[in-house]
């Protein structure tokens, strides 16, 4: 994900607070223990999924990848006194390493961790949500995207993790998996009901404002 020259990358993190030591064990243990530890999301893009959370305010929180838990523990750090993050994912393999870093990091009360298909899942939750997270299969983002378009509140957030596809979103001939993420984009770009920003965070981050 070195779409960002690798000096500039450098220079920022060293301008970036440093994860908290709990993370940075999270970090280690993944890359360690956990296949593909690339979809962690490190330093800068948890520090900044942090911002965001302190910045929203949310009192619930929606996140589809829980991955090793990472993104979620970076959220409910912004969550309010009595907020709730839920958190989906359907690797059941990995419930007890993300279940143990969730109660290392003392945020078991805080998060309602599940497991199972999102598609499945989503139809089923009640609350409305201020913050949402995208960061799971990448072929049904605009799936989720639907499903969960009328549980957030107006003025809520939806983020959306890898919009740029490691840069190949401006390949000339783009191959099936980009085809994808560019007509993702190209939903939300057209979607009248939201306002966005593409963030070059990492490999893109989408924040979207529902009107």
């Amino acid at each position: 994900m070195d779409i960002i020259n690798k000096k500039i990358n450098a220079y920022i993190e060293a301008h970036t607070d440093i994860e908290p030591e709990i993370l940075a064990l999270l970090n280690r243990e993944t890359h360690l223990k956990v296949l593909l530890p690339r979809m962690l999301s490190g330093n800068f893009q948890g520090r900044t999924l942090s911002m965001l959370s302190k910045m929203i305010q949310p009192k619930r929180i929606l996140e589809l990848g829980t991955y090793t838990g990472y993104s979620a523990i970076c959220l409910a750090e912004g969550l309010e006194p009595d907020g709730k993050l839920t958190t989906i994912d359907i690797n059941e393999e990995l419930e007890p390493f993300v279940r143990s870093f969730f109660d290392k990091a003392g945020v078991t009360d805080k998060i309602e961790y599940l497991i199972g298909n999102g598609t499945e899942i989503i139809p089923t939750l009640t609350d409305e949500f201020d913050l949402v997270f995208i960061d799971a299969d990448k072929k049904n983002n605009g799936t989720y995207y639907d499903l969960i378009f009328d549980k957030v509140k107006p003025g809520g957030f939806i983020l959306v993790d890898n919009v740029l596809w490691s840069g190949k979103v401006i390949d000339e001939n783009p191959d099936k998996d980009t085809k994808v993420i560019l007509a993702f984009n190209e939903k939300v770009q057209q979607d009248s009901r939201v306002e966005n920003v593409l963030l070059p965070i990492r490999d893109g981050v989408l924040l979207i404002r529902k009107k």
